[in-house]
């Protein structure tokens, strides 16, 4: 009895705070949607912050939507694939990565498509503007296929569904919190909203996603969204984690010239 009531009135121990494993380090960026420029800054802020830290096996994450509504699709994907010659970056598929390749199979996904960003990654390919303008869909259904090689569509469908790092999951736009995660389905990690977004409970790992944009990087707990709308807002998010630390990069775009941010909050 006596003992009970000792671990009654014991105090609370604090809860552990969540972590990646010893000795890596992660850098997790949000939606970059074609911003070629904010992508570059954040590339030499990454290697210059990496360069800068103890050692540790570095990983950096593409949380997906690299391509749509930002003027450099095409270059931006390029862009990626030269810097995994250098160093490991691991790419997440994004909703607009499958509407983008499911395009090159439907006349009516492509007309959906065009209307969500899509009209901006087909010029990032080569299109003029002129042609754009008078091709009809169909005529464009029939071009994309010469615009866009078997290869390069290889490697977009070749990205991933979701990471895991210690106590934490990388996923382009949440999970199912009624699911475990190796139960999760595919249209939601891609596309889910709300039923993720209004989930207050604890998860099974703290969920580091994209796909909703927020003014600012939205840190909840159970999950925390790095979205910061870069094709919009001019602002690209990563964060940063090593060991139970996490803080965030973000390159800006302040009238053509872009700062960098680095520090604890965002």
């Amino acid at each position: 009895m006596i003992e009970k009531l000792r671990q009654l009135f014991r105090p609370n121990q604090a809860t552990a705070a969540p972590s990646v494993p010893e000795g890596t380090r992660f850098y997790v960026i949000g939606d970059i949607h074609g911003r070629l420029d904010l992508f570059e800054a954040m590339i030499d802020a990454i290697e210059a912050d990496d360069a800068e830290g103890v050692d540790a096996k570095t990983t950096v994450v593409l949380l997906g939507d690299l391509v749509d509504r930002g003027p450099d699709s095409a270059q931006v994907i390029a862009r990626t694939k030269l810097w995994q010659q250098q160093r490991e970056v691991r790419v997440l598929a994004g909703n607009h990565e499958e509407m983008f390749l499911q395009s090159f199979d439907s006349v009516d996904v492509l007309r959906h498509f065009l209307k969500h960003g899509g009209h901006e990654t087909i010029l990032s390919y080569g299109l003029s503007s002129q042609q754009m303008k008078t091709l009809t869909v169909e005529a464009m259904f029939e071009l994309l296929p010469g615009l866009v090689s078997q290869a390069e569509r290889d490697y977009i469908a070749g990205f991933e569904d979701l990471i895991v790092a210690g106590d934490y999951l990388f996923v382009h736009a949440g999970i199912d919190p009624a699911s475990p995660i190796d139960h999760q389905k595919r249209s939601d990690l891609l596309w889910i909203r709300e039923r993720f977004l209004k989930h207050e409970g604890p998860l099974e790992k703290v969920v580091v996603h994209g796909h909703t944009i927020f003014d600012h990087v939205m840190d909840c707990g159970n999950r925390i969204g790095v979205d910061t709308g870069a094709y919009r807002s001019g602002v690209l998010t990563a964060l940063v984690l090593e060991g139970d630390q996490k803080r965030y990069l973000q390159t800006i775009d302040s009238d053509g010239y872009i700062e960098i941010f680095n520090g604890v909050k965002a």
